[in-house]
């Protein structure tokens, strides 16, 4: 007799996740004790030794609750008796830059990233869910975000993957229900205070109430259709990029130059890609640079009258100069 159905089905994601790593691999599972990420820590020591690699697990302490560190080291014994080893608890200090959900999460994700080069792994496995996309699509939707941020979370970034990106938040609770498993609440996902936690308790229940069942799946097909569209625009983006910036280095003053006649002949939806590669490569942080920066550096080139530098975050100014747009942290003088 097989497992039960949600068991298979977790196992099933986290062996399709691991299957192109060496064998000997590590590959690190970030739990926080909640069910998605519980369900993958059980589904990765299940699986790995199987597919002949090694598993361990981080747990991250972010120190906003009282009792934190102590659920922390009870993750830890739990790692043990999955067969994830090594297992640690990493504490962390958030602060308060982007306000506090974005604060915790960069916190989180710079202790994943120290743990796993300082242990060699492979892979760090993140349990959000098809659920989680679902509410990062409408989230980013409601803020106006093009078709790269509506294709929501990858299945793959880097050194981290998401398994259950197709999978929804029962399946990986009755995955615990199924192994036994206790998963801990975290209140934060309770407090309406958080824009997350709205769209989970409130509207995704009213959408689907008024449009019927079946609208978390839709968002999350919206979320791979738009990669796939958006996967398509940066490659183009990037042939312009590259002959737009040819032969308009800026040694003298750092930055990036981009020639603007490339630019002119591209469709607005890959110029304006191009546009913010450059204010990032100039500098500027991609986490703060938001769309109504680029469509004002888009006016520099679609509708240019001479008009004053583009100040974007991080001190970057763009300024057209007799047909090529600069980006740059020194002040310069427009000219046509």
């Amino acid at each position: 007799m097989g497992p039960p159905p949600a068991v298979a089905d977790v196992r099933r994601a986290v062996r399709h996740a691991l299957g192109d790593l060496a064998p000997g691999s590590l590959v690190l599972v970030a739990c926080s004790g909640g069910a998605d990420s519980l369900a993958l820590a059980a589904a990765t020591g299940f699986a790995a030794p199987r597919a002949g690699l090694r598993a361990g697990l981080v747990t991250v302490d972010h120190g906003l609750q009282e009792g934190s560190a102590a659920r922390a080291a009870d993750v830890v014994r739990l790692a043990h008796a999955l067969g994830l080893d090594p297992a640690e608890a990493a504490a962390v200090h958030v602060g308060t830059a982007g306000g506090p959900e974005a604060a915790a999460r960069e916190a989180r994700y710079g202790a994943l990233a120290e743990a796993a080069g300082r242990l060699g792994a492979a892979a760090v496995l993140l349990g959000h869910t098809r659920d989680d996309q679902a509410e990062t699509v409408l989230l980013r939707l409601a803020r106006g975000s093009g078709t790269r941020s509506l294709a929501g979370m990858p299945a793959r970034a880097g050194l981290y993957r998401r398994p259950f990106l197709e999978l929804g938040r029962r399946t990986t609770a009755a995955a615990c229900a199924a192994l036994g498993l206790a998963p801990w609440e975290d209140p934060h996902n309770l407090d309406d205070r958080y824009a997350r936690v709205r769209v989970r308790r409130r509207l995704l229940p009213a959408l689907e109430e008024e449009l019927g069942p079946g609208v978390t799946e839709a968002l999350a097909r919206t979320a791979s259709l738009c990669r796939d569209d958006a996967d398509a625009l940066d490659g183009w983006a990037d042939e312009v990029y590259a002959r737009a910036a040819a032969g308009c280095a800026l040694s003298d003053i750092g930055g990036v130059a981009l020639a603007v006649p490339e630019l002119e002949k591209a469709p607005a939806a890959v110029r304006r890609r191009v546009l913010r590669r450059a204010a990032v490569e100039a500098g500027s942080p991609p986490g703060t640079l938001a769309a109504g920066h680029v469509l004002r550096i888009d006016s520099l080139v679609t509708g240019w009258r001479g008009q004053r530098r583009v100040e974007v975050p991080g001190g970057i100014g763009v300024v057209r100069r007799y047909g090529t747009l600069v980006f740059a942290r020194q002040p310069a003088s427009p000219a046509s």
